[in-house]
């Protein structure tokens, strides 16, 4: 009845969105060249990679993607890349602590093994536990963050059912661009981060270093009956370093390379009378060569290869040891034609894992063939994705992706697509001893989106309505296994703007996801989200807040552990003490809200963090 009464005032949002913003002054639709002030005033990247394979314009894309820039970054109170994407509409997480600990990210509604992680291009992640690792960047090295919101195997292949997180680290460019920032705050925070990007004609380069340390807190709370709370704080370290280097070679040929290095140290609660302890590091490395081959014919040969180990130095239980290494190669070419971009590639994957547990089965292979068309033409713009993946434990796969916009007029913007997706079991839940299924099959899903977008001069609104449904669902439950069905639909409504001083985001989503076969709600996931940002901005400084609103959920599968609804609003300022140097100030959880994202697990208190910063100007 629930899931009834939910559906009815969703179908009327479009309607009062119209009649809402149907009488606001309009301006014509951006153009490739377009700035920041012809996007009234909303800084928005010219192209995005992720939803194409292709550099795309950002008003001709047929899903639905989230841009977080630097200055977004900088500007948040987040600490980690989980608590950033969690003020973005459409993405919900949970984590069992602060800062360093085991992390869920779940874009509308789907399993935290739904989602791809990409480190410049590269996958990464952990085959064993079959979803992303979210600490291996730090919030200080990365520029750019693209979230794809859909289905995204037929670009990506397994695991994109709800859609792609593309992190692109700090890149070079020419001149010589220093930077430095030190953080001190609740809980003995210290994070020190220095870097440089540079270059010069043909040459362009970046370094950076980052170090945090943090004391934390004890994140278990005693009268949960796990037996595993340990009245101790649960510190986290970490040491990272990035680089790259992009070269210009004669007849228009083009090389590039990069690593992404972090090691880290991680206490948290395990069991009475245990200080337990995992290091954790991971390592990113990336090569690429590129060429226009012919007037309408480039090329890319790229390779990657990503590392995620995690080794238990003192545990509860056995110390145990895990690493997940995926290589990858892959072969795209992008053709123009009279009809658009056209997109032809091949791709091998190879997945090991190396553990003191003992799988039956320690790797797989993926081959894979894509194809795919983009392009626009007046007020028309669509998008065409096909895919292959030949999985050596399961066979093949076909995914689909077609997708189409149309302008109504210069404001008012409409877009549908639908697209499969399919996932492979992890390691875990095939072979985990005692606990695993070998039996199990690859998931796969059918997704439909139909948007509406609304621009005008200092102004951007999206509403998008998705409806995902999951063949064979892996059940979470002890001895995994495929459940039929499991639905998953709601709305998205994401608004931002300036005016004058003022600049706002806000965002709510509407989610309604289930098993079909007992119509219960999937665990950690909350009916109805909301997010605000709002900033004043004079010329040296600025001071906003960030409001997040997350609904009442169910920790567990059998709605037997209820996680209470909460909010949270966070407080920042920033001066510009010289032309290079600048000084924040930022209170998180103002009114100390107690709250869980997973059950017996809480999460920070208020805290109060001062940041100085040194950017050359």
């Amino acid at each position: 009845m629930k899931n009834r009464n939910l559906r009815a005032p969703l179908a009327a949002l479009p309607l009062a969105l119209l009649a809402t913003f149907s009488h606001a002054q309009t301006a014509p639709a951006p153009s490739a060249s377009a700035s920041a002030a012809d996007h009234g005033g909303i800084d928005l990247p010219d192209t995005v990679v992720t939803a194409t394979r292709l550099h795309t314009q950002a008003d001709q894309l047929v899903s639905e993607v989230v841009l977080i820039d630097r200055s977004v970054i900088e500007a948040s109170s987040a600490r980690t890349l989980p608590e950033l994407l969690a003020r973005s509409a459409g993405l919900q997480i949970s984590a069992t602590g602060g800062a360093g600990k085991a992390a869920s990210v779940f874009i509308r509604g789907t399993e935290a093994r739904h989602a791809i992680l990409l480190i410049d291009g590269v996958r990464y992640g952990s085959a064993t536990l079959g979803q992303p690792t979210w600490n291996a960047v730090p919030l200080d090295m990365i520029e750019r963050i693209e979230v794809l919101k859909g289905p995204a195997s037929a670009l990506y292949g397994s695991d994109g059912v709800g859609g792609v997180v593309h992190i692109i680290t700090r890149q070079g460019r020419e001149g010589f661009h220093p930077h430095a920032a030190l953080t001190l705050g609740a809980k003995s925070h210290r994070q020190m981060s220095v870097g440089l990007s540079g270059g010069q004609p043909g040459v362009r380069y970046t370094l950076g270093f980052s170090q945090v340390r943090e004391q934390g807190f004890s994140a278990t709370r005693a009268e949960v009956p796990f037996g595993n709370h340990h009245p101790d704080r649960d510190p986290w370290q970490q040491d990272a370093l990035q680089a790259s280097v992009t070269v210009d070679l004669p007849a228009g040929w083009r090389a590039d390379a990069g690593v992404v290095y972090s090691d880290g140290l991680n206490h948290f609660d395990d069991g009475l009378g245990r200080d337990t302890q995992t290091a954790q590091r991971s390592v990113v490395a990336r090569m690429g060569l590129q060429a226009q081959l012919l007037p309408n014919w480039h090329s890319e040969l790229r390779w990657g290869q990503s590392t995620d180990s995690s080794n238990a130095l003192v545990g509860a239980w056995l110390p145990g040891r895990f690493e997940t290494r995926q290589q990858q190669w892959s072969w795209q070419n992008t053709f123009q034609t009279p009809l658009g971009s056209l997109l032809a590639g091949l791709e091998q994957r190879q997945q090991k894992v190396d553990s003191s547990t003992a799988y039956t089965v320690r790797e797989r292979d993926i081959d894979a063939v894509f194809v795919g068309l983009q392009g626009s033409q007046g007020p028309h713009s669509w998008q065409l994705n096909l895919r292959r993946d030949d999985n050596s434990q399961f066979g093949r796969s076909n995914t689909g992706f077609a997708g189409y916009g149309f302008h109504l007029n210069p404001a008012w913007r409409l877009h549908v697509a639908h697209g499969t997706s399919f996932v492979a079991p992890s390691f875990n839940q095939l072979y985990w001893p005692g606990f695993g299924n070998p039996a199990l099959q690859p998931e796969r899903g059918r997704n439909t989106d139909l948007g509406l977008s609304w621009r005008s001069v200092g102004h951007e609104l999206k509403l998008v309505r998705f409806d995902n449904r999951i063949r064979g669902f892996i059940s979470s439950t002890t001895l995994p296994q495929n459940v039929p069905q499991v639905r998953i639909d709601g709305w998205t409504l994401g608004y931002e703007g300036r005016l004058g001083a003022w600049s706002w985001r806000a965002g709510h989503d509407l989610l309604d996801p289930r098993d079909q076969s007992n119509g219960r709600q999937l665990a950690r996931r909350a009916r109805q989200q909301s997010t605000l940002d709002l900033n004043y901005q004079q010329e040296n400084w600025s001071v906003g807040g960030s409001l997040l609103r997350v609904g009442g959920r169910f920790d567990d599968a059998a709605q037997q552990r209820r996680l209470a609804a909460y909010t949270t609003l966070d407080l920042h300022a920033q001066y510009r003490l010289a032309q290079d140097w600048s000084m924040q100030l930022r209170l998180n959880n103002l009114g100390n809200a107690v709250y869980e994202t997973a059950f017996g697990y809480k999460q920070p208190g208020r805290g109060l963090f001062m940041t100085l910063r040194w950017q050359p100007r």
